[in-house]
């Protein structure tokens, strides 16, 4: 490997006279798709392991397996459990003092993900459990979790981890569903704002536990997305806790940028004031609904994570079209960008595309050397 991608990283987050970038796309759900549909990678990517196919592509990661190393402990009169219903479904349970609540989550037959065929919380007196639950569980690290994953990623890049959604969103995606969500939004909304209130307690234990680790390379795995998020609900449920844990975070010196993605045209007028360094995955058009430029209009000088239409590394796109995007990520956002693909090549996409945008970004980075 050619390239020091632990100390470009870090360079471009943390050096302020830094003036190169770097190229992190992200390609899980080829990896996932080829593995579920065909059983392994194809052609000469046969049997490698996600950091070989890394190495093999000459590129960074963006290693969010750090993940792991942040251990959620339930409060001792939590039981959460799982058992299989059948090949396809899982049902898990959470029980306290106060009741116990259930969701069902649903394999698909098409890749290794799940979907929840019924959500935790369905009504205000199953909130009120989760909230019971997610306000007094606590964090920890996994300090030998954190050498082993060094190991394994040596060389592809710094360390980083993605929080936890914060209550509305986590509510939206994982808890309740949008339908749910929104009927309590009108039928109960203390309760709501209750839960909301708790997790983002807990999510301030699980900050104090980030500002000691060896970890300052910070995502807010939030997935925005403006259909679902009206002014009033950002500026009450979004924005103050972006500002709080901007602060917090900022004071243990890290880097920080949440996961907005499919359509934000509604919402990137409150990017500047957010607390964040940046933000990962604005999608741009041809595939969201903003454009590049745009969105380097309501960011100003924050980081641009990301920044390359997905559709654009298939071949109902051509090289020279994305090669354009690329340019123009580069030309709006550098330094300020860790350019990556947003939000990931799908399985349909041309893996070898990724050696093409490598290609530029080395061009680009030389001048520096």
């Amino acid at each position: 490997m050619k390239n020091n991608f632990v100390q470009l990283h870090k360079d471009v987050c943390f050096k302020p006279d830094n003036k190169k970038i770097i190229w992190q796309p992200r390609i899980g759900c080829w990896v996932d798709d080829h593995i579920s549909r065909d059983g392994h990678l194809p052609g000469i990517y046969n049997g490698m392991t996600r950091p070989e196919l890394y190495r093999e592509l000459g590129c960074s990661a963006r290693i969010y397996a750090y993940n792991s190393c942040f251990v959620r402990t339930e409060h001792p009169d939590v039981e959460v459990k799982m058992e299989l219903l059948d090949p396809m479904r899982e049902l898990h349970t959470i029980s306290t003092p106060i009741g116990s609540i259930k969701c069902v989550m649903r394999k698909n037959t098409s890749n290794s993900g799940k979907y929840y065929e019924k959500w935790f919380a369905n009504s205000e007196e199953e909130l009120n459990i989760l909230t019971w639950a997610d306000s007094r569980a606590r964090w920890s690290f996994d300090y030998d979790k954190y050498e082993e994953i060094g190991e394994e990623w040596a060389g592809l890049g710094a360390p980083c981890m993605y929080m936890p959604r914060i209550g509305i969103q986590s509510l939206y995606i994982r808890k309740m569903g949008f339908i749910n969500t929104a009927y309590a939004l009108v039928d109960y909304p203390e309760t709501v704002k209750k839960f909301s209130d708790a997790l983002e307690a807990n999510q301030e234990g699980l900050i104090e536990v980030i500002n000691n680790s060896p970890i300052d390379i910070i995502n807010y795995g939030d997935n925005l997305h403006d259909g679902y998020l009206r002014p009033d609900i950002f500026e009450e449920y979004v924005l103050p806790v972006y500002q709080r844990r901007g602060d917090l975070l900022h004071k243990g010196g890290n880097f920080t940028y949440s996961h907005w993605d499919g359509d934000v045209k509604r919402i990137l007028h409150y990017a500047k004031d957010c607390n964040l360094d940046g933000i990962e995955a604005i999608t741009p058009i041809p595939q969201g609904d903003v454009t590049l430029a745009e969105a380097k209009e309501a960011m100003g000088d924050m980081y641009m994570v990301d920044g390359i239409a997905a559709i654009l590394f298939d071949d109902i796109y051509t090289e020279e079209q994305l090669l354009e995007q690329a340019h123009e990520v580069i030309e709006l956002f550098a330094p300020n960008l860790i350019l990556g693909i947003s939000d990931e090549i799908s399985s349909t996409g041309d893996i070898e595309r990724v050696r093409l945008i490598g290609e530029l970004v080395n061009q680009y980075n030389s001048q520096f050397d």
